[in-house]
């Protein structure tokens, strides 16, 4: 298995601590990259930026950022303060909680971007509007919650439209049992938010049907491996202890090298 197609995922509310902690591990595992999904209160380019203080190489990506919440500008902004650097960086934005007018705003996002030098740029998309915008203008895509079967469905869809844009998918992992709890509430959590549900209702099935179990994690990778260019295995932990980040980071280089 092609270990740099493979990249950990964590919420920015693990914090800055977490990200120095695991960055370090994830770039001497070979593995692709960590991405830091935003989440309210917390800033994924300043959790990215520690991460690639304490590593040389390896890739940070944000798995994505809401443009309604934060816009370009303010992200541009954030870019110069941390002196992110831009050949390492994946910059995932989204529409969050957007109810209208969403595409506008994505592709004017994407053009602010480019033109303040965002040189890498993934969008967060759920349906085949938003899906077709990243295809079109953008560098790469960000999926989420798929079985590897539509996840391999989209990607082939992204690919010809665009054979060399960059399809990556979210999957939640859990490699401890004792993350089982919380990886079924945060799947009940999604489930239960409209534009999900209405998605999953649409490709019929539901949000546990896409999770990496415990012991499922060498065939599970594979799975998702073969369906897109870069699988994101989104740790679920037991807690948000910085070990049990650590563990995870350990337990599944062990499971899939």
């Amino acid at each position: 298995m092609d270990l740099q197609r493979v990249s950990i995922g964590i919420a920015a509310s693990a914090g800055t601590g977490v990200a120095r902690r695991i960055a370090p591990l994830i770039e001497a595992a070979g593995l692709g990259a960590l991405w830091v999904n935003e989440t309210p209160g917390h800033n994924a380019l300043e959790v990215a930026a520690a991460a690639a203080d304490v590593t040389s190489a390896m890739r940070v990506a944000t798995g994505v950022i809401p443009v309604d919440r934060r816009p370009a500008a303010a992200l541009l902004d954030d870019l110069a303060r941390l002196s992110l650097p831009a050949d390492r960086l994946t910059l995932g934005v989204g529409s969050g909680a957007a109810l209208s007018g969403v595409l506008t705003l994505m592709r004017d996002a994407v053009d602010e971007l480019r033109a303040g030098g965002a040189a890498d740029i993934a969008l967060g998309a759920l349906g085949p509007k938003m899906r077709r915008l990243a295809a079109e203008r953008a560098d790469g895509v960000v999926l989420n919650w798929l079985t590897p079967d539509e996840a391999s469905a989209q990607a082939a869809e992204h690919h010809a439209i665009d054979a060399r844009g960059r399809v990556a998918l979210y999957v939640r992992t859990a490699a401890d049992p004792a993350a089982m709890v919380r990886l079924e509430e945060e799947a009940g959590r999604y489930g239960r938010i409209p534009s999900y549900a209405a998605n999953f209702e649409r490709l019929g099935f539901g949000p546990l049907d896409t999770v990496i179990r415990p012991g499922e994690a060498r065939g599970g990778v594979a799975a998702y491996v073969e369906a897109v260019d870069e699988v994101v295995l989104r740790a679920v932990t037991p807690s948000d202890d910085p070990d049990d980040y650590a563990r995870f980071v350990e337990d599944v280089t062990a499971a899939i090298s």
